[in-house]
């Protein structure tokens, strides 16, 4: 066994065990030019309206979908829209866009880029994954007439690279395992990296609550919350039962974001038709949340206000995890090592200098752990400045 200088020793101490992504690169897409943005554990971009902050979280969860072995067209229904304003296009009327991170963990930073045609056809045409200045992976399109583009990944074997078509539509990243079997120290480099990179980028929640979707009774489902919320009621009918302590912490967070006394959140089965509790005998109840003011009184949460609601919301995704979450889960890796990463757009929208100031605490509180991620998008983060570990990108139009 080779011996690791105190230096290299050092650096391998210092690098997580849990990969996650530390850097946005917009290159050319919607908005923004050359762009690399720094991510740490939480994460505000902030900037007026049309700086380009909801394109910044839209392309990393672009790639978190991917990187989940998503097809390109569920990725980007709109690709035009990704494309640089003032793009030309070339000779052969080919516009695009070009997006990428870099992920850290065990193997060191590990970074992607992608380059994606957006006209006349949609299709990858260009991806590279390289770590510590070694290219693991590059694909071309060499032939526009095929749906494939032309990969070598390393090999440092008898052969320094293999070479293979990949298809056009989806990452070549997370095909990697399917391809590459793993028997040199180059392919296992190769694995090592693309896994890494893909654990980093598949838990991802992105979540935007809906005031008027969270307002009403909603039937009971699979208990996992919705990306705008909507099934709020549902989710706490299931987390109240399964995690007393988690659900303590919801009700001390929701009491400090919510006017008047809290005592309790409840979730409460709402009789069927018939009168008859939904869920028994077949029957198509609902569950409503409530309030539980003390001496008897319960406000439904459709009285609260939208501030209200969104805090609430985003309190409990930060208190929650994948299991709970409408998430892809990295189900081979050990949920020690995992990373849930929140994607908030409008993170301080409707909520009071209160409320907001309490999320980003909560949100420090649990992103401090380790197991948690957030990456925000608000107008202003002046009143984010006290707090420790917030990590400020600031957009200018």
């Amino acid at each position: 066994m080779t011996a690791l200088s105190p230096g290299s020793r050092a650096q391998a101490e210092a690098r997580p065990d849990r990969p996650s992504v530390v850097e946005l690169r917009l290159t050319a897409f919607a908005a923004h030019r050359r762009a690399g943005f720094p991510l740490g554990p939480l994460s505000l971009f902030a900037g007026p309206s049309g700086s380009g902050k909801s394109s910044a979280l839209r392309a990393y969860e672009a790639l978190a979908r991917l990187g989940g072995g998503a097809e390109l067209d569920e990725v980007f229904p709109d690709p035009v829209a990704c494309v640089p304003e003032r793009a030309r296009p070339d000779a052969q009327r080919r516009r695009g866009f070009r997006i990428g991170c870099t992920a850290d963990g065990p193997e060191g930073p590990v970074r992607l880029d992608v380059a994606v045609q957006a006209e006349p056809e949609l299709r990858i045409v260009g991806e590279r994954l390289t770590a510590g200045g070694l290219t693991l992976l590059e694909t071309a399109l060499r032939d526009p007439s095929r749906r494939s583009v032309q990969a070598a990944w390393h090999t440092a074997g008898s052969s320094p690279v293999t070479r293979a078509p990949l298809p056009d539509d989806r990452l070549g990243t997370p095909l990697l395992p399917l391809r590459v079997a793993g028997k040199t120290d180059g392919q296992r480099q190769v694995l090592a990296a693309a896994e890494q990179m893909v654990v980093a980028l598949r838990s991802v929640f992105a979540c935007d609550p809906l005031p008027r979707s969270m307002r009403t009774a909603v039937p009971l489902g699979a208990g996992r919350l919705l990306r705008g919320c909507g099934n709020l009621a549902e989710v706490l009918w299931r987390t109240r039962s399964e995690c007393g302590r988690r659900h303590g912490l919801l009700v001390d967070a929701v009491r400090a974001g919510c006017a008047g006394p809290v005592r309790d959140l409840l979730a409460e089965l709402q009789p069927g038709e018939s009168g008859r509790i939904g869920g028994v005998g077949g029957m198509d109840g609902t569950v409503q949340a409530l309030l539980d003011r003390g001496d008897g009184l319960r406000t439904p949460l459709g009285r609260l206000g939208d501030g209200e609601l969104r805090y609430l919301a985003l309190s409990l995704v930060l208190l929650t995890g994948p299991g709970v979450l409408e998430v892809d889960t990295a189900r081979e890796v050990p949920a020690a090592l995992q990373t849930l990463t929140v994607l908030a757009d409008g993170f301080d929208r409707d909520l009071d200098v209160r409320q907001r100031e309490g999320l980003v605490r909560l949100a420090a509180r649990m992103c401090e752990r380790g197991h948690i991620r957030l990456v925000g998008a608000v107008s202003d983060a002046s009143w984010a400045a006290g707090v420790g570990g917030v990590t400020v990108v600031d957009l200018e139009p």
